[in-house]
């Protein structure tokens, strides 16, 4: 294999010289003649007549600032036993017993509190906060103990247990009303309830038969009570959907004062670049020479990985001596804090696991080596009586799972955790834990850390002050350790979408956004799509969501890669070694190892909040996302398959049709005008689709169709077309063979010459790197 070039910037210059010519606005390009490409470099060119401005009133600030961005901030209040927001009912029949209290002082919009008085103390408490109807919601609840999903209904009994987020929608307009003249007696209105964790309690969001919305709060630990509670959720409201959950959650920040939002956090080096996972490769019989071997076949075929995760395991565990008494396999847990025999170099095994990361970085040219650790060590804790590990001070404690995630998830009750108990080290001793653990990795030349399992610390509080508490203490010590080891701020959180986790974690940057992707698993492929959008509304603020590793050599590779590269997170794969698509790679990585990332978490368009575009049998998964200049609009069919709340699993269910279409627009990008360099932007998008080679030029509020079977996808860059001049205008597309072609374009100069014969010369500059 030749050597890759090295990095420096090449400038495409492009002249375009000729008499301005008439134009239709919705003109489909089929051929490139009508576009210009240059190093695989294209771009849309045409000629056109000025037309009138619809948007320039539309122009948002800049991404950092999203809040700003909101028309109204309407007063939530308590009125006549009713939640009022800006003079719409969202609850009627409020008990007496719930309080409010103001939020004002938590953040520029107005906000409100809510909590509860009972009659007696408790551990657990559920109380009404009134009746929910004639609404549309989304709600993020978790299915099973570590993962959420979402639900989409439009009354209190759809509303499932363990909510921990509710977007609620209240419409009088339509959505393009509210868009483009902003008449807030038109606009639909966004309400959004975040449970929040309250001295010791975590509280949650459910519904029930009568149409209420019931608040749930719980310690999990019987001595552990309470009786009053002032803010337990928070509620507000705007009319830019994003932008409130944004707003609401900064409030929730200031308040709590335990965690940050993403943009407050620095982002670990490995997400701008293509990596590999260990995982599905070889699971738990991973070895150094299966590491070895995955990093040379993804370089032999192009796509250098410049990562890798070495998954579960790496470490010294060993089972029980006794048998259990439910004849299950014995749980492993960890015994010692270095690696096991497999890591080892025969020749000299005091490399330990610096072994491993040599031949990474220096054979195989990666920058970032990560090891996998669940939170509490391994999956069955540290092993009592262990005498390397007695300092941590590990007693057995058995899992209580609360009444929600039971009922959502009931296989836990015969769990090998559940039955045979978790090795648990004292709170006061995991910060030594950690520190030793990292300590000792780093010194290897170990990047960062994958923290697994981190949602099985609310099922271990009893008789230690509670869930809360004891999640908050690990997360303390986690963080400290984290940034004193890992200076790149190397921390991946996983199986961790339990509110503790995420309110009290003020260090890591990166979250999975949702269950596993599971190779085998049929059933699973277009529920992961849509769980990893819809979560990435309530986490991507918080964090920037993983949407996990995937197979590239699979039935649905191509679905879920292209997702991937629209995610704004990180791109990796578990193939086994030898078993790639290369040519699937190549449309996600770059000669280097690097990705074109996008800018944000990726989330469903506005329209498809609240539909169901895994059950309703009629609605396709829009997933909108920005680069520097373009945006990206990702188009899917996940129809056929969901969390079924009957069968408490993932379930097929029949689809009315074959294909289903829907209509796509330019303003699905919901902050297409934030990528465009003119500030006079009159509304116009080039959109080239990835899979139809097609090129459409329109106003960004006309819609065009597209159709799709189930596990299909079409990807569409979108690019606001600049008025170079009276007649001429031009929209940059990016590397039309990637997925997110417009990442590539990093920056654009436009220069201006009067011209000889046309009486106009138009010069553009566009910079990338060439070794990407």
């Amino acid at each position: 294999m030749p050597p890759l070039p090295s990095p420096q910037k090449s400038i495409l210059d492009i002249e375009i010289c000729g008499q301005p010519m008439r134009d239709d606005h919705n003109k489909v390009y089929k051929s490139f003649s009508d576009v210009i490409e240059g190093q695989g470099l294209l771009f849309f060119s045409a000629f056109t007549f000025s037309s009138p401005n619809p948007v320039a009133s539309f122009k948002r600030s800049e991404v950092d600032r999203i809040g700003e961005a909101m028309t109204i901030k309407p007063t939530v209040r308590i009125a006549d036993r009713k939640l009022v927001v800006k003079d719409r009912t969202i609850l009627t029949n409020v008990p007496d017993n719930v309080i409010d209290t103001s939020g004002a002082s938590t953040g520029p919009v107005e906000g409100v509190f809510l909590g509860a008085v009972f009659d007696h103390e408790n551990s657990r408490h559920v109380v009404s906060l009134g009746m929910l109807l004639e609404v549309r919601f989304l709600a993020c609840f978790r299915f099973k103990l570590w993962w959420m999903a979402q639900k989409m209904g439009d009354k209190g009994r759809d509303i499932p247990l363990e909510t921990q987020f509710l977007l609620v929608e209240t419409k009088d307009g339509s959505n393009l009303e509210s868009d483009i003249n902003g008449n807030e007696d038109n606009n639909v209105v966004y309400t959004v309830f975040l449970p929040l964790v309250e001295g010791p309690f975590k509280a949650c969001l459910q519904g029930n038969d009568h149409d209420e919305l019931e608040l749930c709060l719980e310690s999990g630990d019987i001595d552990t009570t309470g009786l009053t509670f002032a803010h337990s959720v928070y509620i507000s409201s705007g009319t830019d959907p994003y932008a409130t959950i944004y707003e609401a959650i900064t409030a929730v920040k200031l308040h709590l004062g335990t965690f940050r939002l993403r943009q407050e956090k620095k982002l670990p080096g490995f997400v701008d670049y293509f990596g590999w996972c260990t995982w599905d490769a070889f699971y738990q019989e991973v070895t150094q020479e299966g590491v070895e071997a995955g990093l040379e076949s993804l370089t032999a075929g192009g796509t250098p990985p410049k990562f890798v995760i070495i998954d579960d395991g790496w470490q010294s565990v060993a089972g029980d001596y006794e048998k259990n008494e439910q004849q299950q396999q014995p749980l492993l847990r960890l015994t010692g804090i270095k690696e096991n025999p497999k890591f080892q170099n025969k020749n000299d095994p005091t490399q330990g696991i610096k072994n491993i990361v040599n031949i990474a970085k220096h054979k195989h040219g990666l920058k970032y080596v990560y090891l996998w650790h669940a939170i509490t060590g391994y999956w069955g804790g540290v092993r009592p009586g262990v005498k390397e590990m007695e300092e941590y001070g590990s007693k057995m404690q058995y899992p209580k799972l609360c009444k929600g995630v039971l009922e959502n998830e009931p296989v836990w009750k015969t769990d090998a955790i559940a039955m045979q108990g978790l090795g648990l080290m004292n709170p006061k001793n995991v910060v030594k834990f950690y520190n030793e653990l990292h300590s000792y990795l780093a010194s290897a030349g170990v990047d960062g850390v994958k923290v697994d399992a981190q949602c099985i610390l609310e099922t271990l509080g009893a008789g230690l002050g509670g869930r809360v508490e004891l999640t908050r203490q690990y997360h303390q010590a986690l963080d400290t350790s984290v940034a004193g080891n890992f200076p790149d701020n190397g921390c991946i959180s996983c199986m961790s979408h339990n509110l503790e986790s995420l309110y009290c974690s003020k260090q890591t940057a990166i979250v999975r956004a949702s269950d596993d992707f599971y190779p085998r698993d049929p059933v699973s492929h277009t529920i992961h799509i849509a769980a990893v959008a819809y979560n990435s509304v309530f986490l991507g603020d918080i964090m920037l969501t993983d949407w996990d590793m995937f197979h590239s050599l699979h039935p649905a590779a191509e679905y879920h890669g292209s997702a991937r590269a629209i995610s704004g997170g990180p791109v990796y794969v578990s193939d086994a070694p030898g078993k790639h698509n290369f040519d699937l790679l190549k449309k996600l990585v770059l000669p280097d190892g690097s990705i074109l990332r996008a800018q944000l978490p990726g989330r469903p368009t506005k329209d498809c909040l609240f539909s169901d575009p895994s059950r309703d049998g009629v609605s396709l998964l829009k997933i909108w996302n920005i680069n520097k200049y373009t945006g990206v609009l990702g188009v899917y069919n996940c129809q056929g398959a969901a969390w079924n709340s009957v069968e408490r699993k993932n379930t097929f269910h029949q689809t009315k049709s074959e294909s289903i279409t829907g209509n796509i627009r330019g303003s699905d990008v919901h902050l297409i005008s934030e990528v465009s360099l003119d500030s006079n932007w009159n509304g116009n998008v080039a959109m080239y689709s990835y899979r139809s080679r097609n090129l459409v030029t329109l106003q960004y509020n006309v819609a065009i169709t597209v159709s799709l079977r189930v596990l299909e996808h079409e990807i569409f860059t979108i690019s606001p077309v600049k008025v170079l001049a009276p007649g001429f205008s031009f929209a940059p597309l990016g590397l039309i063979d990637m997925f997110n072609a417009g990442g590539a374009v990093e920056e654009l100069k436009y220069e201006f010459k009067a011209g000889t014969k046309s009486g106009l010369n138009n010069r553009m500059q566009s910079r990338w790197d060439s070794s990407r």
